[in-house]
């Protein structure tokens, strides 16, 4: 690979016009692309998707659109920390091989900044939850999914592979790039109609449904990363890049840039808000903390047990400097506010200190996922690299012990098991009521004459924009035909906000607010 194809501005449609002289201004097609998706409906919409927690009007906890603005700039500040690395640290005759010049870095910090605030725009509502619920009720159901034909007289169902296994291993990845590509209605008949590098910069998975490999040690196959709907697009934007060869598929660059971004925003910033929604204190995290690392002792090097305590001693010093500073301050006040208590000044205390390390974690991480990349550069950019770039480095197991930190004090909250819940409740019910309108829709079955009135109006709420790209893929074949009208279902679901698929569920079961 190199970075002049990687790094293409082609778009899929025409060029976007622009009434001024761009020679005149420092304005190129990456610059447009951002200002795009800062004006697209969808991105507004993360605003009102839940990140970690069940979205809370009086807190601040993070929602899906401030988690993809802190992953945009992380992945900006890592391109520029790598640049820095490969003019620094890579030797003559790699470099040459694979030039990575200012422009090119200047480049690429635009594209994972567009990347980063697009990378979980096809997420359904209800964070990841609702995504385990969407492929789940589809591989419960794929067998159901039929209707019989009065045309043909025989029941048209889904049996080629790749159509069932698309919807049994429903993902946001895969998602994403049909919503950007096809269902956007902007001024192209390609979506959004962004760059190529941008779009094959979200592509985290570049597999089909029939190649995922869950447990193979190519973390770029283990999820979906497009329909076979959207195969003949994804192969053009791969033809841009030059990201095909050797007859397979190869994960971007730039991707393991904004999936390493991806991973610090999650467990730094969501672990943030687990300490500040209460889930856990100061003294809990670092007795878990120590216990995890003893735990891993026998299985990883001396070095990385030791980089782990490092970084959890910083957080005893910085808490130590704090309580002695508190103290100094309390000699020297003669007067204290009887709203105050001692409790809380102790909770405030914990809460600056672990804000303040969380931040001195983040720039390790930063710092690791850099020399990561640059360490395995040629790999990466000969496409034989397949693990994560944080991994062999120096915090390798620090990260998976913030990852099991989440898992031990904030998933089993009562909040979070309350939003699992009523997520499964709501999704659900609207796939049993969706998918039957939409399998018989735009269609003559002998299964009823009459198709239910409730059912005909289901489908008009349906975005017409949606509809329009049905419409636009349908062909003669009753099976593939089928597969687009569940896809339908799975678009409008996963274009909802979590308020709008509560309301709407509200409102089609009868059930008041």
């Amino acid at each position: 690979m190199n970075w002049d194809t990687l790094l293409s501005d082609t778009r899929l449609g025409n060029e976007i016009e622009i009434p001024y002289d761009q020679t005149k201004y420092a304005i190129n097609e990456f610059n447009k692309d951002y200002w795009r998706i800062l004006e697209c409906f969808s991105f507004r919409q993360l605003q009102d998707k839940t990140q970690v927690f069940p979205l809370d009007k009086n807190d601040l906890v993070r929602t899906r659109l401030t988690h993809s603005l802190e992953v945009s700039s992380l992945a900006k500040q890592l391109v520029v920390m790598i640049h820095k690395n490969i003019n620094t640290y890579i030797t003559k005759n790699v470099y040459k091989l694979y030039p990575f010049s200012a422009k090119h870095a200047e480049y690429a910090a635009e594209i994972v900044a567009c990347a980063g605030l697009l990378h979980d725009i096809g997420n359904p509502p209800f964070g990841h939850f609702g995504e385990d619920i969407v492929h789940s009720w589809f591989e419960n159901h794929v067998d159901e999914l039929c209707y019989y034909d009065e045309e043909e007289l025989r029941t048209i169902s889904l049996r080629k592979k790749e159509l069932r296994s698309d919807l049994q291993h429903f993902e946001g990845n895969a998602q994403a790039f049909r919503l950007l590509t096809k269902l956007h209605d902007v001024d192209s008949e390609y979506g959004l109609n962004l760059t190529s590098a941008v779009l094959n910069t979200i592509v985290k998975y570049p597999t089909d449904s029939l190649h995922i490999e869950e447990n193979s040690p190519n973390v770029c196959i283990h999820k979906l990363g497009y329909y076979y709907a959207d195969e003949i697009l994804f192969q053009k934007v791969v033809g841009n890049t030059k990201t095909f060869f050797d007859e397979r598929h190869h994960r971007h660059p730039l991707t393991f840039i904004l999936e390493a971004a991806d991973d610090i925003a999650y467990a730094t910033a969501d672990l943030e808000d687990s300490y500040k929604k209460g889930l856990f204190t100061l003294d809990e995290f670092i007795a878990f903390f120590e216990k995890q690392i003893e735990a891993q002792r026998e299985k990883v090097q001396n070095d990385l047990v030791k980089r782990s305590y490092e970084i959890i001693n910083k957080l005893k010093e910085y808490r130590l400097k704090e309580n002695e500073s508190k103290n100094k301050s309390k000699n020297k006040s003669e007067n204290k506010s009887e709203n105050e208590s001692e409790n809380d000044l102790t909770s405030l205390n914990d809460w600056r200190i672990f804000q303040k390390w969380i931040k001195y974690m983040r720039h390790w991480l930063l710092y690791c996922a850099a020399y990561g990349f640059t360490n395995h550069y040629k790999e990466i950019m000969e496409g034989t690299y397949h693990s994560e770039i944080l991994s062999d480095t120096f915090h390798e197991m620090t990260m998976k012990i913030l990852k099991e930190a989440m898992k031990t004090f904030t998933f089993p909250s009562a909040n979070i098991i309350k939003l699992e819940l009523s997520a499964e409740i709501i999704i659900e019910g609207l796939l049993e009521r969706f998918v039957p309108a939409a399998i018989d829709w735009d269609v003559k079955s002998g299964d009823r004459k009459t198709k239910a009135k409730a059912e005909k109006k289901l489908m008009t709420l349906i975005p017409e924009n949606y509809k329009k790209a049905y419409d636009k893929n349908k062909s003669n074949d009753k099976e593939h035909n089928l597969y687009l009208r569940l896809l339908l279902v799975a678009d409008f679901i996963s274009s909802m906000t979590d308020t709008q698929a509560k309301t709407l569920y509200q409102e089609i079961t009868g059930i008041n607010n």
